[in-house]
């Protein structure tokens, strides 16, 4: 594995009975880069987490994680990554400094660098004051912060992040990303999954969907964009029984066929220069009232959809169709 690349798959599958989880997917994630992982709800995105951190084998091909095999040298690998998952694993029970120092603890770093592990990580997550209360008196974003130092009590090269964010509210989501973006300045590497698009659109300088246990598109998120075309217009009507009509009416502006999403048609065009205009009077011809009429970039919801047939939804229990239960 190249010294430059962190994580490394090659025709990685995996299946669980008739469900195929997994078939030939092949990454490569950038030493100190924010590597998004995305795809709807049993896409397989949580069992690729699952292997590359040791608790799955695969059925075929190989996977490398900070220089390891995951089948081969689990152990070790196990030393170099942190985890993070849909849910905070910290005990409510005990206070966040004892949480914290337990981990290293198990981590054999000894009482003392165990100890004070676990008060710089309260410094670095803004946890001091909470650090000697129980943790069942923490909010969820409280919890969420301490289970992501609980993952880095080892200082590992590798952090996997499953959903990290899932139920936080917006201010705890951007507190979280801030730790984030700050760790990979540090030079960790961090994979990410999470169905929350503008997550990933912000964090990730990389992002591979997957869709039924392979991948389907990777790039940049500015590539991806582009790669489901250009400008979009969005109208939206004061009628909705209007929509129909619409739909014939601006049809002669996209490059491929409107669609109605949330009340909302929107349409690639052809050219942006002129398109409000022209979209006006042709709906004004028809006498179809509007509401809104906008020209916008393409998001990350757009290349979702437009890959996998799909809007993006937040689960707490991603790929649940993966594994038998």
């Amino acid at each position: 594995m190249e010294h430059d690349v962190a994580i490394e798959t090659r025709e990685l599958r995996k299946s669980f009975g008739a469900v195929r989880a997994l078939h030939n997917v092949e990454l490569d994630v950038a030493t100190a880069s924010v590597f998004g992982l995305l795809g709807p709800n049993g896409a397989g995105k949580t069992t690729a987490v699952r292997i590359l951190t040791t608790l799955l084998r695969p059925d075929h091909g190989s996977a490398r994680v900070a220089g390891f095999d995951v089948s081969r040298q689990a152990d070790k690998l196990r030393e170099n990554i942190g985890l993070a998952g849909q849910s905070a694993a910290v005990d409510e029970n005990l206070t966040g400094h004892e949480n914290l120092e337990m981990v290293g603890r198990l981590y054999h770093l000894g009482r003392r660098p165990a100890r004070a592990r676990a008060g710089e990580l309260l410094e670095d997550f803004d946890l001091t004051e909470a650090g000697d209360r129980l943790v069942r008196t923490y909010s969820g974003g409280m919890r969420r912060r301490l289970d992501l130092a609980a993952a880095l009590v080892a200082r590992p090269p590798v952090l996997f992040l499953d959903e990290p964010t899932t139920g936080l509210d917006p201010r705890s989501r951007l507190e979280l990303w801030a730790a984030i973006e700050s760790l990979v300045s540090e030079g960790t590497t961090v994979l990410l999954t999470t169905q929350y698009l503008d997550e990933a659109d912000h964090l990730a300088h990389r992002i591979a969907v997957m869709d039924q246990g392979s991948l389907i598109a990777e790039g940049t998120p500015d590539e991806l964009k582009t790669r489901v075309g250009g400008e979009r217009l969005e109208v939206r009507l004061e009628q909705s029984s209007d929509a129909e009509a619409a739909l014939q009416a601006l049809a002669a502006l996209a490059s491929e066929p409107p669609r109605i999403d949330d009340g909302v048609i929107s349409l690639p065009l052809k050219t942006r220069q002129g398109s409000i205009a022209q979209a006006v009077r042709e709906l004004d011809r028809r006498s179809i009232a509007i509401d809104d009429v906008t020209v916008r970039r393409p998001t990350l919801d757009d290349v979702f959809l437009t890959l996998t047939g799909r809007a993006a939804e937040a689960s707490d229990h991603d790929d649940a169709t993966d594994e038998p239960t």
